[in-house]
């Protein structure tokens, strides 16, 4: 009697090493065969095919150019179809500058390679299941750029389109109507422009804008009880205005548990919430569970996508 049981092909998630002279290669190594990965994907690794020049634990040009390669290799396997998703292992940006490479991240360089126009960093954090703490999300709206170039960076059209992509990306992840929070700029959002003009100037606007899309934007509100309403369940997600208004908070909280998602993307990439990590590279001590839970993010949004 014929079987009726069709064989399903299963999600393949990409990973990279990152920069070989930091703990990318030995997180990925444990992550490949971790029973939490293998159970929903298969995990294919890129690393580079030649180390000459990188030494572990150290930063240089060699690592660089090694992880770049990589990247891009990962990146043309994904964009063909040949992976399902990529989960990428850290990158130093010190090294990708000594190797004479423009980009500052994995997020910019894969907005280039993928000719994305417009892209964001986001972090996801599952909720605690030892407290009461709710899913954690949070967009930058700005990112690796010095806090006094903030303000002028930070614009209607740009905050807006932060808030629009982050409801996007999380009815992707199933939920129907996200509830967006904008954190403010200034201490307690401008004190109505005591404090600064920007929050009443251009978010304000920015989320009249995302209302007008269809998204339950409010904001904005004032920066430093903004997460903790958020961890309380009262919005999905907030989208911060700088790098470490919204990183202090998620790694505060969720620091090894984090995935740090680059949304706006042809693609889906996930990463882990930590550095190269050279200063432990190669004694065999660093932790893959980041590297687990961005694998695993990254196979739950290839299975949504179909």
């Amino acid at each position: 009697m014929l079987s009726d049981t069709k064989h399903v092909r299963r999600v393949r998630v990409g990973i990279t090493v990152g920069d070989p002279a930091g703990i990318g290669p030995e997180i990925v190594e444990k992550a490949r065969s971790d029973p939490r990965v293998t159970a929903v994907c298969e995990p294919v690794v890129f690393a580079p095919d030649a180390l000459q020049g990188v030494r572990v634990g150290e930063e240089s040009a060699a690592g660089g150019r090694a992880a770049y390669n990589t990247v891009v290799e990962a990146t043309e396997a994904a964009l063909a179809g040949h992976v399902d998703a990529l989960a990428t292992a850290p990158i130093s940006k010190r090294a990708l500058s000594l190797a004479g490479l423009p980009w500052k991240g994995h997020t910019d360089l894969l907005a280039h390679l993928c000719g994305a126009a417009h892209v964001r960093m986001l972090f996801y954090a599952e909720g605690s299941d030892d407290g009461p703490r709710a899913p954690l999300c949070v967009t930058l709206a700005t990112v690796h750029v010095p806090l006094a170039d903030v303000p002028r960076l930070l614009t209607v059209d740009g905050v807006a389109r932060s808030i629009v992509m982050t409801a996007d990306w999380l009815r992707g992840l199933g939920i129907a109507a996200p509830r967006v929070a904008l954190a403010g700029l200034n201490p307690h959002a401008g004190e109505s422009g005591l404090l600064g003009r920007e929050d009443e100037a251009v978010l304000r606007p920015a989320v009249a804008v995302a209302l007008a899309e269809g998204v339950r934007a409010s904001g904005p509100w004032p920066a430093d009880t903004v997460f903790v309403r958020a961890v309380r369940g009262e919005f999905d997600a907030v989208v911060a205005c700088y790098h470490d208004q919204g990183l202090i908070p998620v790694k505060l909280l969720a620091f090894g548990q984090a995935v740090n998602v680059t949304i706006g993307l042809p693609i889906i990439r996930t990463s882990v919430d930590h550095g190269t990590a050279f200063d432990i590279a190669g004694r065999g001590v660093a932790d893959h569970g980041s590297l687990v839970t961005a694998v695993r993010l990254a196979a739950r949004l290839a299975e949504a996508r179909g």
